[in-house]
């Protein structure tokens, strides 16, 4: 399999997954700047809604949406407990929780990324971000993971959404919980393995 990512984008999430799983995998990846690999291929031509993640499987085939990919791998090692198992409630909160990951808190981010938002929305971007971690941080409240005692793809992925305060001067000092939470991921020694591979971290 073939990973394609933008180093620090939502993609890590797949790429912490796919280390958690122990799948072998290829990580391509993208410029922020150019879209395009480091052989020139463009990002549109690899997927044509031109954004990440996109996974290109063994068998040909491109999934993308992190509402679908992070559970297809999670499914390829149920072993690894990355989702728990079907007809359990606990699934579908992890759904649950991949579901809000994707609609709330990661778009609620994205106007401060946008070179041509203004301040205001950005301000108010802000106001939205804060006002959902503050939502996190009542509903995480001391458990050490979002379901049940065991990491899932629904903890990479808020890992990943919510490591982009530091980019937007947000502190999540002011949620003590959720900077343990942040914490606890970060010292994951896949996580850190997915990091390094983006070039987030130094060896």
């Amino acid at each position: 399999m073939r990973l394609y990512t933008m180093p620090g984008a939502c993609s890590l999430s797949a790429n912490i997954a796919l280390r958690e799983a122990g799948i072998p995998f290829e990580v391509v990846k993208i410029s922020h700047h150019t879209h395009k690999t480091h052989d020139g291929v463009d990002l549109n031509e690899i997927n044509s809604k031109g954004y990440v993640p996109a996974l290109a499987l063994d068998n040909g085939e491109l999934l993308t949406e992190n509402v679908a990919l992070l559970p297809y791998i999670a499914d390829l090692k149920p072993a690894a407990q990355l989702l728990p198992p079907n007809g359990t409630l606990e699934r579908y909160r992890t759904m649950e929780w991949l579901a809000w990951a994707n609609s709330e808190l990661h778009k609620s981010f994205s106007p401060m990324f946008y070179p041509d938002s203004s301040d205001d929305v950005k301000q108010k971007a802000r106001g939205k971000v804060t006002k959902w971690l503050g939502w996190l941080s009542q509903q995480l409240g001391s458990r050490q993971y979002l379901v049940g005692d065991h990491f899932t793809v629904a903890d990479a992925y808020v890992f990943v959404v919510m490591s982009w305060t530091a980019h937007v001067q947000i502190d999540l000092a002011q949620w003590p919980n959720l900077k343990a939470f942040q914490e606890r991921i970060a010292a994951r020694p896949h996580v850190i393995e997915a990091m390094t591979s983006e070039g987030l971290l130094r060896k």
